[in-house]
């Protein structure tokens, strides 16, 4: 059954409240910050799986606005970052995109372990790796036929999708009770007096008027385009990013040049109206992307996908807690980037701003963070995956 895009639209808005409903209801999801997307796509996801198994109705999703969505969130999130922090952050974004290379490593070689513990190919190990994992969909869909032709692994392309799927739910999870431990454990508390980069705490009074909203449009639009061309233009260079990349910097060029050259231009940085608007569009990415899994299809994996989750999502809490936590300087940013960056290691970006954006509601803001790890999720991480992957499979031949 084809769903539309407007009905699509509506299911994701339901779904969205319906884990807003659950988290405000059920004290163990407020506590430990478990993203009200998250609760609301997985609830849908199981439901419409059982939608499948009793009347044989597969419900196919309309999911052009989702990428449109998560467009616009990442521009959001380049207006929200000031150079002024970029630089505040250099120091740290070394230090965690050298920590993120390594896991790569180590995620690749977890993965291996099991797979041959399990008698499966140990380059099933790297596809339920970094590639599935800190990749995600788009890099398991880019390498499933190399696995498939080169290393005879047919169910490449299920075992692969499989494991991101999981992994973006699982890192949803996980994150937001990891930096609620690691908060209290050590006492933590924000340093920053700034507004949320995305989402706003108090709701019900917060000043949200036509000309902000309309303000934001125009700049959004035009962040948008710049990112579209510089797209464009790197694709005829020879570099492949995905879309919202580039778009991420059209927004970073914008609010570190207007404000600069226009003085009296209102500008949205640290506004709740671009706090507002970046909270809608990642809430409804994620109530979209994990209603429409296809549980279902997973089935007859279930055992050794179960093996090899349950192996990485142990190494990456002890991994994130006793090493990333740490090197970032135990402190209450570093607790945020570590819910943020147990969510890029299992899931993906989105699920990282997600996971970061539920805890800085619960205790304050983190602005450091929302600048940091989404750049080595967008950006770092994929180029340096894929060379990882290229190296290991030549040491597995």
């Amino acid at each position: 059954m084809d769903i539309n895009p407007r009905q699509t639209l509506i299911l994701a808005v339901i779904v969205f409240f319906l884990g807003r409903y659950l988290v405000r209801k059920v004290n163990f999801l407020a506590r430990y910050n478990i993203p009200e997307p998250v609760i609301g796509g997985i609830v849908a996801s199981v439901f419409f799986s059982l939608i499948y198994f009793l009347f044989d109705i597969t419900l196919d999703f309309s999911l052009f606005q989702r990428d449109v969505l998560l467009v616009v969130f990442f521009t959001c999130v380049g207006l929200s970052s000031e150079f002024a922090n970029l630089r505040q952050g250099g120091r740290t974004l070394l230090i965690l995109l050298i920590i993120a290379i390594c896991y790569l490593f180590i995620q690749n070689f977890t993965g291996i372990a099991v797979a041959t513990l399990t008698g499966l190919e140990p380059q099933v190990g790297v596809l339920s790796g970094s590639v599935s994992l800190s990749g995600g969909h788009g890099t398991t869909i880019a390498w499933a036929d190399t696995f498939a032709k080169d290393y005879g692994i047919d169910n490449a392309s299920e075992i692969g999708i499989a494991c991101a799927t999981f992994g973006l739910v699982l890192g949803g999870l996980v994150g937001g009770p990891m930096a609620g431990y690691l908060i209290k454990r050590h006492k933590l508390k924000p340093t920053s007096q700034q507004r949320l980069s995305v989402g706003i705490a108090d709701e019900k009074h917060q000043l949200i008027n036509v000309e902000s909203v309309f303000s934001l449009l125009l700049i959004l639009s035009i962040a948008i385009g710049i990112g579209l061309h510089l797209h464009e233009f790197l694709i005829t260079i020879g570099i492949k990013l995905p879309v919202f990349v580039p778009c991420l910097f059209g927004g970073i060029i914008l609010t570190n040049t207007i404000p600069l050259l226009f003085k009296k231009i209102p500008w949205p940085t640290r506004t709740p109206t671009l706090a507002l608007v970046s909270d809608v569009s990642l809430g409804l990415f994620l109530s979209m992307s994990l209603m429409s899994l296809q549980l279902w299809v997973l089935i007859d994996l279930a055992l050794p996908i179960l093996l090899l989750l349950t192996a990485q999502v142990i190494v990456a809490s002890v991994f994130v807690v006793f090493i990333v936590f740490r090197l970032l300087g135990s402190n209450y940013e570093a607790a945020i980037m570590s819910s943020g960056y147990i969510g890029l290691a299992l899931g993906a970006t989105p699920t990282a701003i997600a996971n970061m954006t539920a805890v800085t509601k619960h205790y304050g803001p983190a602005p450091q963070a929302f600048i940091v790890v989404p750049l080595i999720g967008a950006f770092f991480i994929d180029i340096a995956n894929s060379l990882v992957i290229q190296n290991i499979l030549s040491w597995l031949d």
